[in-house]
């Protein structure tokens, strides 16, 4: 679409059965092929399987706002490293919980010399900010794996270069390609059957656009929840685990401990919208909620029927301060309010201090899931985890 997506997106649905798939440069017209082998990723599990190993990241892009501190994209920015080392461990399948494109001025960034294209404030959200962002530093990633993707806040419908790359989200990410430039509030959830394990992105890149709690358009994310819950309890996929994932988080507590006893936590609206569903809660067989947003890795956990919240939003962009977690086990949350069970953040120098860099390893076991945290090497930092197989106890036991 002229200036902007100066680009042809085209799509292809590849059978079930198919065991290969490969781009030919003979009906591609491309200057240069990506990957260059052509090959393309396809799922590795069956209809009766579910994926082995899963990766899990978030908020990856390079921080360049138009006014305040920008993220060192040169040497500061460790995007390219984390999925290169998440492609190296041979993942079945890649989660991204959102925010993709932060380069809101590119005039402001220090890795001019490596994006032609996306060098002045007006190339904000255009293909080849695009590019730099994500398709470069991903590509070792997304030639490995099936990647899910949903829509972050950054990918809103604000306009180009005041944090909304919504056009470019529909373009290019979206599960409904758009080709006209358009952009929707809002999204209906995308179901994926990965064989036995479902996966639902509900978009939740317009909830409380402040990070103020409020609760507006509480009934519009009721009806999306309640789209999850009527899913889950069909008889073909009672028995089957479910991971929602959506970019804002439903109960992720960001400072604990400002006043006695106190915690700040994410996100309300969420949160009252699925106590507001038809039943009050998410169906017991939603194993994990997966979200990014705040800028750290946390799991957070009641040992009720709540599923455990994992935040992944540590990937690339400037990380946040995290809580004390021995200041938020045993502070309710959440409607109804339950007590935290465990929490546990990544953190330099903790309690509170700064983030760490990395994403989520998530295993299948054949009855439940282990969960780890990999900095940018690929190592494993801080304790293993394993997800209870109750569906009414849902907690993890580290080691």
């Amino acid at each position: 679409m002229g200036l902007q997506f100066p680009t042809t997106v085209c799509e292809l649905g590849v059978p079930l059965t198919a065991s290969d798939a490969v781009l030919e440069q003979s009906t591609v017209q491309a200057a240069t092929l990506h990957p260059a082998n052509g090959q393309l990723p396809l799922p590795k599990w069956t209809p009766t399987t579910r994926p082995g190993r899963i990766g899990v990241i978030g908020d990856t892009g390079c921080s360049v706002p138009k006014s305040g501190p920008v993220q060192n994209c040169a040497t500061g920015w460790p995007f390219g490293r984390i999925a290169t080392s998440l492609a190296n461990g041979n993942p079945d399948l890649v989660i991204h919980v959102g925010d993709y494109l932060y380069r809101d001025d590119p005039a402001r960034e220090n890795d001019k010399a490596a994006n032609p294209g996306c060098r002045t404030s007006a190339d904000a959200a255009r293909w080849d900010c695009v590019v730099a962002d994500f398709f470069r530093p991903a590509e070792a990633l997304l030639a490995k794996a099936p990647v899910a993707l949903t829509r972050g806040n950054h990918e809103d419908c604000n306009p180009a270069g005041q944090g909304g790359a919504g056009g470019a989200w529909f373009r290019y990410l979206a599960d409904d390609l758009r080709s006209n430039g358009s952009c929707s509030v809002f999204s209906p959830p995308a179901f994926l059957r990965a064989g036995t394990l479902n996966l639902v992105s509900v978009d939740s890149s317009s909830a409380d656009p402040n990070d103020n709690g409020s609760l507006a358009n509480r009934a519009l994310f009721t009806q999306q929840f309640n789209a999850v819950n009527q899913d889950a309890g069909q008889p073909q996929h009672a028995n089957q685990d479910y991971f929602v994932f959506t970019h804002k988080p439903l109960w992720m507590v960001k400072a604990a401990g400002s006043m006695p006893g106190a915690v700040e936590w994410a996100t309300p609206v969420l949160d009252s919208a699925v106590a507001n569903t038809s039943l009050h809660a998410l169906r017991e067989n939603v194993r994990l909620v997966l979200s990014g947003h705040i800028h750290l890795y946390q799991m957070l956990d009641f040992n009720t029927a709540r599923p455990p919240q994992l935040t992944v939003g540590s990937s690339g962009g400037p990380l946040d301060n995290g809580p004390d977690d021995t200041k938020v086990v045993g502070k309710a949350i959440g409607t109804p309010p339950q007590p935290v069970n465990q929490s546990i953040t990544q953190e330099h120098n903790p309690p509170g201090g700064i983030g760490v860099f990395g994403y989520a390893d998530l295993r299948d076991t054949g009855t439940t899931w282990t969960l780890a945290f990999r900095d940018p090497t690929g190592s494993v930092r801080g304790q293993t985890c394993t997800l209870s197989t109750s569906r009414t106890n849902k907690s993890f036991t580290c080691h």
